[in-house]
């Protein structure tokens, strides 16, 4: 049995660990809009994020944006002018095929409620291509009405046990004025209490949470109505900004705001990008990137939080998760924010519930299409579905147990509660790097000097208590295995991949260093590995062993 396994084994020498190890990396991804997920490409992507990353939820924006076709004041004419209708007709299909997919790949939608729709927008078109509607609705009650409708649809199509396993989160970065809420502060939260109490009209077991807000900031800037920017002449001007005083943006005021009406709050959400954008004193934009383990400091902060809140039982939602918060940032394509993201992740593991990595794929369409293969998109995979470096680490996260038994400043071993299996994940995130994130590129030639940072790492652990002659395999992701952006970079960075480029990409993308280790007579598995700087090694039972 399973539990009997873990009495038996020894980690470098002492009992191990056996902790609950929470698997946040892959409990929700996230994707652009919802309009994209009715593409083909889309929706093979999510299969794979489902099938080999373990995903279980996705949240994207735009539910309710004008391509969905769900709010409809007219007939739409075509050629000929439209016919305005007596009243607004609610239209879901567009929805069902997006959500019906999404349940068909075996997850669950980690549901964003939100952008409005141009017929209920008191402003509209403010910001993307696609022209989102980001402002509060000229009639609250048609836009309950809307919400009601839409989560009472849900549970007439699957059923109220699957969608009481749905979160519902209200609205996208309403601190961004005038990009993703054109109001201020307190309409934001008005509109959260009149959603969520449209949400448990329905039901009153469905979950739902927000503000949904935009990264930490050390400043004011985001303390009154509007943002503040005068304030952040402070933090731009700041000659070391890891030591300011990193705070989340109105999670206090929102709590405060919940408790004394008696509004609904089962979960907190934030977005947790380590990076911050603030104005000097001349009026110049400074991009500030803060230290590797920012996100892990900011987590810690957000549970002190909510535990001394008067919603102390409240889930935490980290709705949004990168390096950076660019579509066009290369860096995302690269070894190095692998290893990056897993540190990360691993210390992110006890203190969320979900960490949402933003996004699973470059099928994404904020600024448009990327220009070329190797953007610098979010995804862990290209447009043509290439598995880039970050794509294997979280693959590699993936296969780790649910039982911690050892974690170090490097890696960890673990098992699984359900089979006693073993597995390990080491990283090398340099020791070079000090305590510096990797930062952000506008080109991939521009990321390649981190990697002569170093050095190399040793790793070696001993697992006594294994079956005498079992194999666990070993995949190891580094400079020369798996570095897809850079074997286009060496293709000559072609624009165009024709059909064969794209070939032997593919094939460099999933082309790891391979090997395998055997326990010994006594039951001792000896790992010794030697990881290159920014190597990822993950280590599994072997498929016959």
């Amino acid at each position: 049995m399973p539990d009997t396994v873990a009495a038996t084994l020894v980690v470098d020498g002492q009992k191990p660990a056996d902790d609950v190890l929470h698997h946040v990396w892959n409990a929700c991804v996230g994707a652009g809009r919802a309009n994209e997920a009715l593409r083909a490409d889309w929706q093979a992507h999510f299969r794979e994020a489902v099938d080999v990353l373990g995903a279980r939820y996705v949240r994207f924006h735009g539910l309710f944006h004008d391509d969905m076709f769900v709010y409809r004041t007219d007939n739409g004419g075509g050629f000929g002018p439209s016919t305005p209708l007596p009243e607004p007709v609610l239209t879901f299909s567009y929805v069902d095929k997006v959500f019906d997919a999404i349940l068909d790949a075996g997850a669950k939608p980690f549901v964003e409620l939100g952008f409005m729709p141009r017929a209920l927008a008191t402003q509209t078109e403010t910001l993307f291509w696609w022209k989102a509607h980001c402002s509060p609705p000229n009639d609250m009650g048609a836009w309950v009405g809307l919400v009601t409708a839409t989560v009472q649809h849900w549970v007439d199509r699957y059923g109220i046990d699957e969608v009481r396993t749905w979160p519902f989160e209200v609205w996208n970065e309403p601190n961004l004025v005038p990009h993703f809420w054109t109001g201020t502060r307190t309409q934001y939260f008005e509109l959260y209490e009149a959603t969520a109490r449209a949400v448990r009209s329905v039901d009153p077991e469905l979950k739902v949470g927000g503000p949904s807000t935009s990264v930490f900031v050390p400043d004011d800037r985001y303390a009154g109505e509007t943002q503040d920017r005068s304030a952040e002449v402070a933090t731009a001007e700041a000659p070391d900004p890891d030591a300011l005083p990193w705070k989340p943006v109105w999670i206090e005021e929102f709590i405060e705001w919940c408790a004394t009406r008696d509004v609904p709050v089962d979960f907190l959400s934030t977005h947790l990008y380590p990076t911050d954008f603030a104005f000097d004193s001349a009026g110049k934009g400074k991009s500030i990137h803060r230290h590797v383990d920012a996100t892990r400091d900011d987590l810690v902060a957000m549970r002190k939080i909510i535990a001394a809140s008067p919603f102390p039982d409240a889930g935490l939602h980290i709705t949004e998760w990168s390096s950076s918060p660019s579509s066009r940032d290369a860096m995302h394509d690269t070894l190095f924010a692998a290893a990056y993201i897993t540190r990360a992740l691993l210390e992110a593991a006890p203190l969320a519930d979900s960490v949402s990595y933003w996004t699973f794929t470059d099928v994404f369409e904020e600024g448009g299409a990327g220009i070329g293969p190797f953007h610098g998109g979010f995804g862990l995979v290209n447009e043509q579905g290439l598995h880039k470096p970050t794509f294997h680490a979280m693959r590699m996260l993936a296969r780790l147990g649910d039982r911690l038994l050892l974690q170090t400043p490097h890696g960890a071993i673990t098992r699984s509660s359900a089979d006693g299996s073993l597995s390990a994940l080491f990283y090398n995130y340099p020791q070079d790097m000090g305590t510096r994130g990797i930062g952000s590129a506008n080109r991939y030639d521009e990321t390649r000097h981190l990697a002569e940072v170093g050095p190399a790492r040793r790793v070696r652990h001993t697992v006594e208590g294994l079956e005498p002659g079992s194999s666990y395999a070993v995949e190891v992701l580094d400079w020369e295995h798996g570095n897809v952006a850079e074997a286009w970079h060496l293709m000559g960075a072609p624009l165009n991949l024709t059909r064969q480029q794209t070939a032997e990409l593919r094939e460099v993308a999933d082309r790891l260093h391979r090997s395998t280790l055997t326990v010994s007579d006594a039951g001792v598995l000896e790992i010794d590995l030697e990881l290159p700087a920014w190597a990822l090694a993950s280590l599994v039972p072997s498929p016959q062993g």
